[in-house]
């Protein structure tokens, strides 16, 4: 396939730098495509970033991972980034009892090596949150729930908390243990969430497999482990990246398609176009809504049906350690879910504590009820709750509280939504969605992310000649494709395309003015010392010092 302006490659833009973006990028890259990614922020990473405060690595929000999301695992292999997190051998969760102070219970798998899904038994039979005659249903229930069809327009339809509520399972069985689940990953409540996600959830995630939901999560910054590897990885495969560049609109030709962009990341820098063969989308459901060429999508404004969902993350950091698992949940409790990012954060080398502080971030998911309200009223409440269920906080000082907050964090996971997420394939050739809004068959979830931009860059390439196939596993079930070029500097590609070529021609694409993002640049350390200044800050709220927040408080649940 001969590409735009005689190229021999034919040349792939992807719109969007986060997950989506990223996989689809490095698909294509690695199948030989000559690949343009466009990204207007910054950095690359989207909603998995991480930002500098006061020399303090702040991820935009604590994402976790289980061991059943292969393609996401691949996706981290494929970047050479998997040994900079932790997997879990078996599930083990520790959870805080809010209605029992400075009591635990604990979601472990056990040790006796039980076949899918009787695995599940004993992590249920021995759940304290549970009263004992409570834990056999809750067994039996995620039992009838692995068989729905999620698929079906009926079970989607349907929401999760009524489905609980005809199942037996009553106020404490669904926020002990469904809710712990569910919010986490469908960033809704029970009553809010569709039934056909859930029972997704509750299949892939605890009954396919005995080891499926072992949780792992990142040692280093999100930001050195997605976005820098990333752009790394693309630049040895002679990608053209640029940041800091909008989308405004994107037309179909005779030839293909034309991208017309403006610099520094709005639409009132340096104007530019770019000409390629084939697109993939990867931007949030109202971008992707109001870039749509015509004849792409029967109905672009349906996207925004989607809606979004919130997530608010409040930081704590504490002059000792009061907590020593990496993290915790917690029930009967406004607090959802606790993350030591003490050493990710790169805390003792940021001067903002006293050495043997600890920086905990709490993850507040489906955050309707938090997100519009005043830093300071949040800080306080949420010190106080954590000093109220871990009493290892409550003769600590407090160094500092902040509270960021994510408006959009997901779309909105509701009964009925899977008739709005579209697939990867459109009404055009050579045009395709990404996201971990499209349909993918799973919850907006890196692991959704990272399979949507395998489809989308799949569809894409196909398009103009190249064949991808079917991630491939690897003997431990990771996915990802194989590679269809040599390491660089060998020269040889598979599939039919000549080698990267050593320079590009120049086009309208890389006019004056349009930035492209430092590619070439070694891996950073694990912990960075100075995140680069130029990297946006999202807004982190700092809670004024005069915050009613003693450190001697134990406090009691709000209201």
């Amino acid at each position: 396939m001969t590409g735009v302006g005689g190229n021999a490659r034919p040349r792939v833009a992807v719109v969007g730098g986060g997950l989506a973006g990223l996989t689809a990028a490095l698909v294509a890259a690695d199948a030989g495509a000559d690949v343009v990614l466009l990204e207007t922020r910054p950095r690359l990473g989207g909603a998995t970033a991480s930002f500098d405060r006061k020399g303090l690595w702040v991820d935009t929000g604590q994402h976790v991972f289980m061991r059943c999301c292969t393609a996401y695992r691949g996706f981290l292999r494929r970047l050479g980034v998997e040994h900079q997190t932790t997997l879990q051998p078996r599930l083990d969760v520790e959870v805080l009892l809010g209605d029992r102070p400075g009591q635990r219970a604990r979601l472990r798998r056990t040790k006796t090596r039980l076949p899918a899904p009787l695995h599940l038994a004993p992590a249920l039979l021995g759940y304290k949150a549970l009263p004992v005659g409570q834990r056999a249903a809750a067994a039996l229930a995620a039992f009838q729930l692995g068989r729905l069809d999620q698929r079906s327009p009926k079970v989607d339809g349907a929401s999760f908390g009524d489905w609980l509520a005809r199942h037996h399972q009553g106020a404490v069985a669904t926020e002990a243990l469904w809710e712990l689940l569910t919010i986490a990953t469908l960033n809704a409540p029970a009553a809010e969430a569709s039934l056909g996600l859930a029972a997704k959830v509750v299949r892939t995630g605890l009954l396919e497999r005995a080891d499926a939901a072992d949780i792992g999560w990142a040692d280093v910054p999100l930001q050195q482990l997605h976005g820098e590897a990333a752009a790394k990885a693309l630049a040895d495969l002679g990608a053209d990246v640029r940041t800091s560049v909008k989308v405004r609109e994107i037309t179909r030709t005779d030839a293909g398609y034309e991208l017309a962009i403006t610099s520094g990341g709005t639409g009132r820098g340096a104007s530019a176009v770019v000409t390629v063969d084939a697109v993939v989308l990867a931007v949030p459901p109202p971008a992707a809504a109001a870039l749509l060429p015509a004849g792409a999508h029967p109905d672009p404004a349906s996207l925004e049906g989607l809606g979004a969902s919130p997530i608010v993350n409040v930081h704590m950091i504490f002059d000792r350690r009061v907590m020593d698992q990496p993290f915790l949940a917690a029930t009967s409790s406004p607090v959802q879910w606790i993350f030591d990012r003490t050493v990710a954060s790169g805390l003792a080398g940021a001067g903002v504590a006293p050495p043997g502080s600890q920086y905990l971030a709490l993850s507040q998911s489906a955050a309707a009820p938090w997100v519009d309200r005043p830093a300071g009223e949040l800080g306080a409440e949420f010190v106080a709750e954590v000093r109220r269920i871990l009493p290892a906080a409550r003769a600590a000082e407090l160094v500092e509280v902040f509270v960021t907050r994510e408006r959009t964090a997901t779309f909105r996971q509701a009964p009925g939504s899977l008739a709005l997420r579209a697939a990867a394939k459109t009404g055009l050739p050579g045009f395709a969605l990404a996201g971990a809004w499209t349909d993918t068959g799973w919850p907006a979830t890196m692991e959704g992310a990272v399979r949507s931009g395998l489809a989308a860059a799949r569809e894409t390439l196909a398009s103009v000649g190249v064949h991808v196939g079917e991630p491939q596993p690897a003997p431990d079930d990771v996915t990802w494709p194989r590679p269809a070029i040599a390491p660089a500097g060998t020269g040889a590609v598979a599939g039919g395309l000549s080698a990267p070529a050593q320079g590009r021609p120049a086009d309208s694409g890389k006019a004056s003015g349009v930035p492209a993002a430092s590619l070439g640049a070694p891996a950073q350390p694990a912990v960075p010392a100075a995140p680069p200044a130029a990297r946006a800050e999202p807004a982190a709220e700092t809670v004024p010092a005069a915050s009613p927040i003693s450190p001697n408080t134990t406090g009691s649940s709000p209201a």
